[in-house]
């Protein structure tokens, strides 16, 4: 046990003192928050306002077209050629024309503009036109804009989940989210981190060093600690990025809640009123919430705690059993390249379980789902996409059993395949080999 705790000590303070562990640990959070700061940074930036020349012939239209803080409407009384004339000397940014015929014949609008305009522009433009010959043929066949405009449902419907602990709100696109960030990010540290796991037992075994630490330390132990102390590594990252990104994310939000107050007062009303626990608001002329209190509504509803816990079972679950067949390949080449042909079946069940996922997010208690869920191989993927739309307890607890039996299955083998390879040198191995090594005595 103790030259476990050796090697352990060994592998994690290797990594965590190198610089590029250091540089990774610091600029992914950065990066994160920098991402998605500056996509909303840009978004609640100031646009360029447009200048919209229209010339109406039929006359309908002059009240329809609104000023905003990106569009101004100029409004023309001259004949079609004589307003292109001076459009090409003007400074506006588009001309619109509306013939006289434009009820009969809605396709005839044209709108000129130096350059192709953007499809905002030409989509704010079409909707105020149909808008307004939508209402002149409804009050033509008597229908007035008040009946339409009560008869437009907008349906919401909040989803409930009723369990032993009573109703709770839930949300399918909140549990469908997390569910697959958590899959995403333990697909990834699989790969990442078993694989760390590969190439330090092959660089050991190169180098020749493994035969003096083979010396005074067993196979399993030597095995057992580099998996666990990469272990270590990962999840000492993963924490230190959850508390950087959690801080950054909070002085970033409060940078641009201070903006969104500025310039969208109503938003920030909507997200103080979620913080202090009052009712949302309903948006005017229907039941649509806010975006932003839908979303925050949405998270709060999940089972942060219970997901937060089972996410770090299945991640340190699925990093051990893979990294173990990953350490007894590195264990059974003498370089990388000789590496491929037995990563294959190792990747397969990875990369399967997270095709899997897209369709268990669909169905998350469908057969399919139940059982890749209880199969070590592809549990911690699919398990975790489960988890926040909500699983019986006894499936957890089943599914968790069996991932820490397949753990010390891989184990087991992978120590009898490396207790062998590690010594052995300048021969190309195959699978009958393989096989016969986890006979040997």
């Amino acid at each position: 046990m103790r030259n476990i705790f050796l090697v352990i000590k060994r592998e994690y303070l290797v990594r965590v003192k190198k610089r590029s562990f250091l540089v990774m640990t610091l600029l992914g959070p950065l990066l994160f928050v920098g991402f998605y700061a500056t996509v909303i940074w840009v978004a609640l930036g100031s646009v360029d306002a447009k200048t919209v020349q229209v010339l109406d012939e039929s006359g309908l239209f002059r009240k329809e077209f609104k000023d905003s803080e990106t569009l101004k409407f100029r409004f023309l009384d001259s004949t079609i050629d004589k307003a292109k004339a001076d459009f090409k000397n003007g400074d506006a940014n588009a001309l619109v024309f509306i013939p006289k015929n434009v009820i009969k014949e809605p396709k005839s609008v044209r709108i000129y503009a130096a350059k192709n305009v953007s499809m905002d522009l030409k989509s704010d433009i079409e909707k105020v036109i149909e808008k307004q010959i939508e209402d002149i043929k409804l009050s033509e066949a008597g229908i007035t804009h008040k009946i339409l405009e009560d008869s437009r449902v907008n349906v919401n419907s909040e989803t409930i989940s009723l369990s032993e602990e009573g109703e709770k709100t839930s949300s399918s696109g909140a549990a469908t989210v997390i569910g697959g960030i958590c899959a995403f990010l333990i697909y990834m540290s699989v790969f990442i981190y078993g694989t760390q796991v590969m190439r330090g037992i092959t660089e050991e075994k190169t180098s020749r060093i493994v035969e003096v630490i083979i010396s005074s330390v067993k196979p399993f132990d030597l095995m057992l600690g580099k998996i666990i102390g990469v272990a270590l590594v990962g999840l000492t990252q993963f924490i230190l990025w959850i508390t950087l990104t959690a801080g950054l994310t909070s002085a970033t939000s409060a940078v641009v809640s201070a903006r969104m107050a500025k310039e969208s007062p109503e938003i920030q009303q909507e997200m103080d009123k979620i913080q202090k626990g009052m009712p949302r608001q309903q948006m005017p002329g229907g039941n649509v919430e806010n975006p932003v209190s839908e979303v925050l509504g949405a998270i709060n509803s999940l089972n942060i705690p219970l997901i937060l816990g089972c996410f770090l079972f299945y991640y340190l679950g699925g990093y051990l059993l893979y990294s173990a067949l990953f350490g007894a390949v590195g264990a059974a080449v003498d370089n990388d390249a000789d590496t491929q042909q037995f990563m294959l079946p190792i990747t397969l069940p990875i990369i399967f379980s997270f095709v899997f996922a897209q369709f268990v997010l669909r169905d998350p208690d469908g057969t399919l789902a139940f059982w890749t869920s209880m199969i070590p191989f592809t549990s911690p993927i699919i398990m975790m996409v489960r988890i926040p739309f909500g699983v019986p307890a006894w499936e957890i607890a089943l599914s968790m059993v069996l991932l820490v039996i397949g753990f010390m299955g891989t184990t087991w083998l992978a120590a009898r395949i490396y207790r062998v390879g590690i010594l052995m040198y300048g021969k190309k191995v195959s699978y009958k080999e393989l096989a016969k090594w986890i006979f040997y005595k």
